[in-house]
């Protein structure tokens, strides 16, 4: 069947980042079977070149890779994008998957893993959500921090907070509700859309959130539960 340009045009992009050639090939082949138009890039330099040449809705980057490592991808991805990304990596680097999240990425698959998985985690995170993440428009205050969800931006008394999207959601959802424990599905929910991702996100999106925050407000662990907000 031929496909207009038109419906070419309303297909999602996934840059596929990685230097093995065969697994660039199966996530390529398992992504347009699913409806996706797939581009590859064989390292870091290579995918900085196709994000600078067309739109991506989404990037499947491989931690490990020459040049430009997926680490240096990703942060210089979050620079100046909010693109989705999706980070792979080696079944012992507990430390690479934690450092991945931390500079942004959205969520992490350890090697080796279900390409179908991979597939569904993608088609989650470019699901829209069925509700704003944040319910509330107006300003939010909880003593020295404040949040503005419509500017997407949130200060510690009268200096501005440098959030990632992910660490201004958690903070705009805990602030709307303060004392109120939240599970991490939850927190999933509000700041991810979906709960397809693992809670561990959570939890290395949150203690990156704490540092910045630093002593104004307190983001109390809820243990086996989730977390909570209180003012000091």
């Amino acid at each position: 069947m031929l496909v207009s340009s038109g419906d070419i045009d309303r297909r999602r992009r996934i840059l596929v980042v990685d230097d093995e050639a065969n697994l660039r090939m199966l996530l390529r082949r398992y992504l347009e079977r699913d409806g996706y138009l797939v581009v590859e890039a064989v390292d870091g330099a290579d995918a900085l070149q196709r994000l600078a040449e067309q739109p991506f809705d989404l990037a499947v980057v491989d931690i490990m890779m020459p040049k430009v490592d997926g680490f240096d991808l990703v942060r210089q991805i979050r620079s100046h994008s909010d693109l989705p990304v999706i980070i792979l990596t080696g079944r012992g680097e507990e430390s690479s998957r934690v450092a991945g999240l931390e500079l942004g990425a959205d969520d992490y698959m350890v090697k080796p893993f279900s390409i179908p998985e991979l597939v569904a985690r993608v088609r989650a995170r470019l699901r829209r959500p069925g509700t704003e993440p944040v319910p509330h428009s107006e300003v939010l205050e909880v003593g020295r921090v404040r949040a503005d969800p419509s500017s997407r931006r949130a200060w510690v008394d009268d200096g501005e907070l440098d959030l990632t999207r992910r660490e201004f959601d958690l903070l705009a959802a805990l602030l709307a509700a303060p004392g109120r424990v939240y599970t991490r599905d939850q927190l999933l929910d509000h700041a991810w859309g979906t709960r397809y991702v693992s809670a561990k996100t959570v939890d290395v999106h949150l203690s990156g959130l704490r540092r910045k925050l630093g002593d104004a407000v307190s983001v109390q662990t809820i243990r086996g539960v989730g977390y909570r907000l209180d003012p000091l």
